[in-house]
């Protein structure tokens, strides 16, 4: 594989430093070769300088320099699961929620992972082909949700449409609406939470936790209780201003006190009920999002409640009409 060539950052690699994602992509590509890339100033993140450190953004672009016989980049290999479940393919084709010929938004169910990984044999990236529907092209991925969070998702059908989408979740221009249940009632009614997040190691693993500032990154939610169930457990809306991995989780847990129905991973044994009508599923949707056009319009899709949380809803009498319009004002 020789040329220079320029890749765009995908929504998995947001926020990862420029040297991991390196190392994601190109492993035989060691750190000597790739320091003296960067004084040279052969590698470039969106046509400037940069350095190992540095994070890169969904949407961004990355000069990679001639590599000789380097493995190729994961990116150029689209990860297909080993099978194809005939009865998901017909699951996910008739979640599709918006459809032109640029843009296709779907009803992720919960459960199904958006991107492979250590022991992931399903996701949705495997099943992109047969989204194509009429496109000349696959469809790809512009964000991501977690694997137990259902609700909208968006893909593009051309490349033209990836990059203008990229940059609208770039520049955080798209508004996305989520709805939570969470075991508890938060003691102020509605706000901003401004809280900024890192990631941090934890029981053997990875996990976000809220920091001082100045030593993470910026992470704001907007919310807004839309009923309660005594002081049982209380449904939220929730907007993110900003898009930090697991941040409408760990603002939910650590800064209201109130964590998400189900999300054993940031609100503990304090994340379930003993009631054995609701479900231990996680009780996080995304309900809505708004992408402005790149000439003028824009479009609006809703997702609705998946069974659980339907089931979860009818138990403690909310009522989807207590939303109203559905977006919040920050």
């Amino acid at each position: 594989m020789s040329g220079v060539r320029t890749l765009t950052v995908a929504a998995a690699d947001d926020d990862i430093r420029l040297d991991r994602w390196f190392k994601k992509h190109f492993p035989d590509v060691n750190h000597v070769r790739l320091q003296k890339w960067l004084r040279t100033g052969q590698v470039r993140l969106d046509g400037g300088r940069a350095k190992a450190g540095a994070r890169v953004r969904e949407g961004q672009t990355i000069r990679v320099p001639p590599i000789g016989d380097a493995t190729p980049p994961i990116t150029d290999r689209p990860v297909k699961p080993a099978t194809v479940d005939r009865a998901r393919v017909a699951e996910l084709q008739a979640r599709v929620l918006h459809r032109d010929k640029d843009v296709l938004i779907i009803d992720k169910p919960a459960g199904l992972a958006v991107q492979g990984g250590s022991g992931v044999n399903e996701h949705l990236d495997g099943y992109l082909d047969a989204l194509r529907f009429d496109a000349d092209e696959r469809p790809r991925l512009v964000h991501r949700l977690d694997k137990d969070t259902s609700g909208v998702m968006v893909l593009a059908r051309n490349g033209a449409a990836a990059r203008w989408l990229a940059e609208a979740f770039r520049r955080r221009s798209t508004r996305k609406l989520y709805w939570a249940v969470v075991v508890g009632v938060p003691q102020i009614e509605a706000g901003i939470i401004d809280a900024p997040l890192d990631k941090r190691l934890a029981g053997g693993g990875e996990r976000m936790e809220m920091v001082d500032d100045g030593e993470g990154q910026v992470a704001k939610t907007v919310y807004r209780i839309v009923a309660r169930a005594g002081r049982v457990a209380s449904w939220l809306a929730m907007e993110p201003l900003t898009g930090r991995t697991h941040q409408l989780r760990v603002h939910a847990a650590d800064a209201l006190h109130t964590p998400i129905l189900g999300d054993g991973k940031y609100g503990g044994a304090n994340a379930y009920l003993e009631s054995s009508d609701v479900s231990r599923k996680l009780h996080l949707h995304a309900r809505g999002i708004r992408i402005p056009l790149p000439a003028k319009g824009a479009i609006e899709a809703y997702a609705k409640l998946p069974a659980h949380m339907a089931t979860t809803f009818s138990f403690f009498g909310f009522e989807e009409f207590q939303a109203g319009k559905g977006f919040l004002e920050p």
